[in-house]
């Protein structure tokens, strides 16, 4: 049989404990969901700001759909850009005080971007480093590991070991990179420790903040703002609309020099269909809401509220102070059925298990909204309490 290996991979994985499977969601409204004909209180969403329903961003995609129609119709270098996608750019660069911004299809498609246009390209005479924290989001790992620079990973959110790791580097050519907000833990990167170890004439900050954008800062702007980052500081910053936004896709903030290069020389962005104008258009108008502020208020509270609670309930959870928040399991079946006790009892909650988290380090990942009402993270701990302590 030809590529048996697929059905012996599958076997294993299944073998293992580790073998994935869809979940098809029938209806969604607010912090609920049907799957299967039954209804559940939905704690694995990363619609942190509830944005995702809200009717600023459906009609704003109503309004997109009607002047720029479903598709782009091209990549952007041909005819898919339009004063839709200018205009999103403009503003997040005006916004985050950056130079340059560019669009993508999704955060994945960024972080390959980066690794690929600026460690991958003939022009380059030195193949570089890449040092990224050990729990950098898989499209950076996978994007550092395809090109031909030399890539070392730090102990997670440790800046004396960065540090040592950067000691030994003897090129200009150096890509340090880190998670405003960790995808899996929840907790955030040390930048206060990590920006001054950086010399800027050899080595450039990049930081993936997909999970502070839109949650973190007074304007929401993410980790730049709390830390008050400059383009010198962090010269590269992804972030994502898909959560906290409501929407879809990603950018790239950078120099003007940056964006021009991957512009020019990033795969992903050239040859790639451009996001719908209406996706953007819809974004900008997100990002816009004043909705925006007492949302990211309501999630602080909601976050408090259910940190106090467990303390309480005499629940163990992972250090975060976002609305990422992990139960340590620790094993992948006992994550799985504790999964499965959740949902019997009316709560979604999924299971993280290995290659997605370190082997050992199987959980259940909590994410809180600004969609759940009071009695929801209530009724979370209580069910908690009942599958975990009982």
């Amino acid at each position: 049989m030809a590529f048996k290996f697929i059905s012996e991979a599958l076997k294993t994985r299944s073998q293992d404990g580790l073998l994935r499977r869809r979940q098809v969601v029938e209806s969604a409204n607010g912090p609920m969901i049907q799957v299967e004909g039954k209804h559940y209180i939905n704690f694995s969403s990363n619609d942190y700001l509830a944005m995702r329903r809200s009717t600023v961003v459906m009609q704003a995609w109503a309004d997109g759909l009607a002047e720029f129609g479903a598709g782009s119709g091209a990549s952007p270098l041909v005819t898919g850009y339009t004063n839709a996608h200018q205009a999103l750019e403009a503003y997040l660069a005006e916004r985050l005080n950056r130079e340059k911004v560019l669009l993508f299809n999704s955060g994945f498609s960024a972080n390959q971007a980066i690794c690929q246009g600026l460690f991958g390209h003939i022009h380059q005479k030195n193949p570089g480093i890449i040092i990224a924290d050990k729990l950098m989001h898989a499209s950076f790992v996978e994007g550092a590991q395809g090109v031909s620079a030399k890539f070392s990973r730090f102990k997670h959110n440790d800046a004396s070991h960065l540090q040592e790791l950067l000691s030994k580097s003897n090129t200009k050519n150096t890509l340090v990179a880190t998670e405003g907000v960790f995808s899996m833990d929840g907790d955030q990167a040390p930048l206060t420790n990590i920006v001054p170890i950086i010399n800027t004439e050899s080595t450039w900050l990049m930081v993936d903040d997909a999970h502070g954008f839109g949650t973190l800062g007074d304007n929401g702007l993410g980790v730049v703002e709390v830390f008050n980052l400059s383009q010198q500081q962090v010269p590269i910053l992804m972030g994502t609309f898909g959560k906290a936004i409501g929407t879809a896709g990603a950018f790239i903030a950078g120099s003007e020099d940056l964006i021009n290069y991957l512009i020019n020389y990033s795969r992903h962005y050239i040859y790639s269909t451009s996001m719908p104008a209406a996706q953007a258009y819809a974004s900008l108008t997100s990002l816009n809401a004043k909705l925006g502020h007492e949302r990211r208020q309501v999630l602080k509270e909601r976050i408090e509220l259910f940190k106090a609670l467990a303390d309480k309930a005499g629940i163990t959870l992972m250090p975060s102070d976002t609305a990422i928040q992990p139960v340590f399991i620790g094993c992948p079946e006992k994550a799985v059925a504790a999964s499965g006790r959740l949902k019997n009892l009316g709560i979604w909650v999924t299971a993280i298990r290995y290659p997605t988290v370190p082997r050992h380090t199987d959980r259940l990942r909590l994410t809180l909204s600004a969609g759940h009402d009071e009695r929801d993270i209530y009724a979370l701990v209580d069910a908690l309490q009942l599958t975990l302590l009982s």
